[in-house]
């Protein structure tokens, strides 16, 4: 459906498709669930070229690792369909480290994103090695739910803890704890990407404001500790 509702906006404005970078993912087949085998995901890329009405996608990326598909096979799939012409980098979601490497082993070019989930509630990547493997082998980390899925704006189901720094940082900073929050996600040396859903284009706007945000060194770290629950060693 999103895929049909851009495709629908660029045969509309085509003049929009050169001002993006156009990124999707495929892998995901319900309800198996997970499907990157050669056939699969030919036909998943070529169905998401279809419903975006293009001829080529800038980033495609597996969207979860497919254990029951050796990634030889899911790399030269990527490989054959950057070699047609019908993508032109390649990116993973949702996968450790290890799942990483054993797939940019089998490729013929380098991958360029990985889409880990992250934020001031999830530090996973911080703790995980997805950080360091991608400050490693040069990937752009996309994260995902930086505001926790919508819980670091309104607190709910957040450590008090949390909620007492970051609202304290805010008055600080003159800004919001939201806008606090992301700037903590875009803040590690990763220089990770923030993916920001929303339907209203105003919160779009105002989640600018975390490029203004300095946070310094004792203010991450104060993040993490309230996140964790517990001082560092």
């Amino acid at each position: 459906a999103c895929e049909e509702l851009l495709g629908r906006v660029l045969a509309g404005t085509p003049s929009l498709r050169q001002r993006m970078v156009l990124a999707t993912k495929g892998g995901i087949a319900p309800p198996t669930p997970y499907d990157s085998s050669p056939n699969a995901l030919t036909a998943a890329c070529e169905a998401s070229l279809t419903r975006l009405g293009v001829d080529v996608i800038d980033l495609y990326q597996i969207h979860r690792p497919d254990m029951l598909t050796h990634p030889a096979d899911v790399a030269a799939t990527l490989a054959e369909l950057r070699s047609s012409g019908k993508i032109r980098e390649v990116g993973v979601s949702n996968h450790t480290p290890a799942q990483v490497d054993a797939l940019a082993a089998h490729l013929p070019f380098p991958l360029v994103t990985n889409q880990p989930e992250y934020s001031a509630t999830h530090l996973g990547p911080l703790r995980d090695g997805t950080f360091d493997a991608c400050m490693r082998l040069g990937l752009v980390p996309l994260v995902w739910s930086p505001l926790g899925g919508g819980s670091l704006a309104t607190g709910e189901g957040v450590r008090p803890e949390l909620l007492a720094v970051l609202d304290g940082l805010a008055e600080r900073k003159g800004t919001d704890r939201a806008t606090v929050a992301l700037a903590f996600a875009l803040a590690h040396p990763a220089r990770p990407v923030a993916i920001v859903g929303t339907q209203r284009p105003e919160r779009v706007t105002a989640s600018l404001a975390a490029f203004d945000v300095q946070l310094d060194r004792a203010d991450v770290y104060a993040v993490v500790q309230a996140s964790e629950g517990q001082p560092l060693p």
